[in-house]
This record gives C-alpha cells, structure tokens and sequence, in this order.
C-alpha cells in the first residue's frame, strides 16, 4: 500500500499545523527529514526538518507503530510551526520521498476503516464530530465514534445467530425427530429483539434532528413582530422590519445554538387574506414550512385573535409588543425592549431539550433505514412462523436478512455504494 501524507489542520497561517504521514514509508520519510534522529514510538521529539541541506523548520515529531495508530499502519505526525511557506516548503520534501504520494479527501480515515479500526458507523461519527456545531451534535457523535452502535449490534447479533441456528437445526433434521420444539424460543428471541429495534428507530427520528437540527417557526400576522423577534433571537438585522405590512414575503432561515441544540428559526410572511399574488404565496409557505416545523411560536396582537395555524400540545402562544399594551394574565413578548424574550428562549430550549432526552445511537437516514430493514425481517420471521414447519426455511432466511441488514449498519458487507459518499466530506488530511 502506498504510504500516503497531508496537512492535518487547516491551512492558513496558525501557531501550529500538523502534517501526517501514514503507511510502510512513513517513519523512513521522517528519518531522512531529520538525517536519521527519530524520538522513540509515542514520545514527542524536538526535531530539525532538513531537506538538500537546508533547515525547513524545527518542530515535534511523533511516531506511532503499526497496530498502535489511529490508521492502524505506521503513522508519523510533524507538528510545525504554521506558516504558509513552512508547510509549503516541507510538502515539497515529502513529495520527493520515494513511495510517498498526497493523501485523497478521507483517506486516512478509510485505511483506519479498512484495517478494523473503526467500522463504518464509527467512521460517520468521526464526520458527524467534525462537522458539530453545538453541544449535543458534540455529544451524539462522540457517543456514536466511541463504537456505541457496534457495541449494541454486538448485542443483538449473537440472539439473531442463536435464532437462525435453531431454525436451521429444524430444517437439518426434518426427516427426523428434533427432541424440542424449538419455535416458542425463537419467537421469544425475535419478539425481543423486534421491540428493541423498534425503539431504536423512534429514538433515531430525533438524533436526526439533533444532527440535522430543529426547526423553530415563528407565526403571525403582518407587522406584528415576527422579523422583529427573529432579530433579537440572532443577535442581528437578520431581516427587514418596517411598520408595512407584508415586509416578509418569503421564509428567513437562521440557524441558532439553543440551549446546546442546533435551530433553525424561521421568519415567515404574516398570515392574512391579501389579494397580492406574491403574497399570497408567501403566505401559503408561510403556513406549509409553519406545519412541518417541530415548535411553533404565534404571536397574537389581541387575545381574542383567531390563531392562523393549528397546533400541537407544546406550541407556545404569545402576545407581541408588551411596551405598548398590557394584557393581564397573558403571556406577553417585547422583542423591541427584550421584555419576556429571556423566558420564551428559555422554554423553547426546555421543550426541545425535552423531547432530545429519547434519541437514539441511529444518528443518520442510513442507520434508521437499515435497522427498519431488520425490523421488517424480523417481523416476516415471526410471520412464517406462523405456519409452522412447512415454512421454516422461509423464516430462516428473513433471520439471515436481518442479520445481513444489521452487519450493513457497521460496514462488514455491502457498503461500497455508500463510502464514496461518506468520505466526500472529509478534508484532505483526515
């Protein structure tokens, strides 16, 4: 295998900038950088980095032996200082090695894949963790790059394996005599199993929002403070406020972190009859993203107001412009003085925490589809048995489906089609 190399941090000028190297030629390729003095495996060494005779930088080197690296070859890493020129001048050298070539998007990470050290969920955590912008993102994909779906498949594949053996005891034997009835286990093991998967799908319908992130719609009339309130929630002009009505004429996205949650807020064109046709189909926007969001946040002008939207159980309802009127025993928002928006930002951050508390280790479309592939296995499993022994070979077949849907999950068959996609979002030099 070639030994590969890249610039693992940024580029552009920083204190430090860190270049790896992974493969059989990597620890030689350090060693005629730094005439043959390298610093013993796992220990930092201060070295010179010199090529034709000339210093390129002084900097740490660190060697990592096969087995003992996050590729699982032999890995080395140049922390240099992080100029432009520096990093520039010491790729050079590299690129002069024998053996040597420029590492392709993800591919050290692919390696670590291909020589089991990470499966194929940990690898999506490890870009789920990159890409995490919030404190929950952080918390989700280290929990999933830490191997806890693999730990859990680990759990469930070896019912599913006891499954299919006693089916296929059955079938071996059917000229036969088997001495038990082996169906009431294995409808106890594949019940079992069905109801913990099930659940691990419900709980994947949220993790996708944590990682893809709520949305938050903000609802009303013209001019009654929607754009208003989404400013002051951004901390910015994010959109046009004016005293005319019908300012907002389409959907304003901005994305929040909320309570360690990433949101998506959205300003939407004020809900009235208008017989302006670009309004009008502001409006029917207004109302469609309105009913697709996870929380609804109206805002009335009058407590006898008729709300434009129907709403669920945890949807809040408020009435805007408190500096200017007062109306005793309603909830009241100024977004213009701030009055009561401390304790809106504080619920809407409540009811989402809330609702996060029941997601799952299935953070991405692919684990939730995967899994609902083993749920539908199983379910035609306890089907065929139904029949009894006439359709046993049928139901050893949808265990082996299932088993086949869950191995998918972690990477140990039929991946191809999905790594291109996956190592698409990695940077160069992870």
């Amino acid at each position: 295998m070639d030994t590969i190399y890249a610039l693992a941090t940024a580029r552009g000028r920083a204190g430090v900038s860190v270049i790896r190297l992974s493969g059989p030629s990597a620890h030689l390729a350090v060693k005629a950088l730094t005439r043959g003095d390298l610093p013993p495996p796992r220990q930092a060494g201060l070295r010179r980095i010199i090529w034709q005779n000339e210093v390129l930088d002084e900097g740490l080197v660190l060697l990592f032996p096969a087995g003992q690296s996050f590729t699982g070859e032999l890995v080395a890493e140049l922390q240099l200082h992080g100029s432009g020129a520096v990093i520039s001048a010491v790729l050079r050298a590299l690129a002069a090695q024998p053996g040597l070539r420029l590492a392709e998007a993800g591919e050290f990470t692919r390696r670590a894949l291909e020589n089991g050290c990470l499966d194929l969920a940990q690898v999506e955590g490890l870009a789920d963790l990159i890409d995490a912008e919030t404190e929950a993102q952080r918390k989700q994909a280290l929990r999933v790059l830490s191997g806890d779906i693999g730990r859990r498949i680990d759990g469930w594949r070896p019912r599913l394996l006891r499954a299919a053996a006693l089916l296929e005891a059955v079938i071996d034997f059917v000229d036969e005599d088997v001495p038990t009835d082996v169906t009431p286990e294995v409808r106890d093991l594949l019940n079992g199993l069905r109801v913990e998967l099930q659940a691990e799908v419900a709980g994947a319908v949220v993790a996708e929002r944590i990682r893809d992130g709520f949305e938050v719609a903000i609802i009303g009339a013209p001019n009654v403070g929607k754009s208003t309130l989404l400013n002051a929630l951004a901390g910015r002009e994010a959109a046009i406020t004016s005293e005319v009505a019908g300012t907002t004429r389409d959907v304003i996205e901005v994305r929040l972190d909320l309570a360690g949650l990433p949101v998506t807020l959205l300003d939407t064109a004020g809900v009235r009859e208008t017989e302006d046709r670009v309004e009008a189909i502001g409006i029917s926007r207004a109302v469609a993203r309105g009913r697709a969001a996870d929380l609804r946040i109206v805002i009335l002008e009058q407590p006898d107001e008729a709300v434009p939207i129907d709403l669920e159980p945890d949807d809040l309802v408020v009435i805007g412009k408190a500096d200017l009127r007062q109306f005793p025993g309603w909830r009241m928002i100024s977004a213009r003085t701030g009055l009561g928006v401390e304790e809106l930002v504080a619920d809407i951050g409540g009811i989402l925490a809330r609702r996060s508390a029941g997601s799952g280790s299935l953070i991405r479309e692919r684990h939730r589809l995967v899994v609902e592939k083993a749920v539908a296995a199983l379910e035609s499993a306890l089907h065929e048995l139904d029949f009894g022994a006439d359709r046993i070979e049928l139901a050893a077949e949808e265990v082996r489906r299932a088993i086949r849907a869950l191995d998918m999950l972690i990477g140990r068959i039929g991946v191809e089609d999905v790594l291109g996609e996956i190592f698409s979002s990695f940077c160069i030099g992870k």
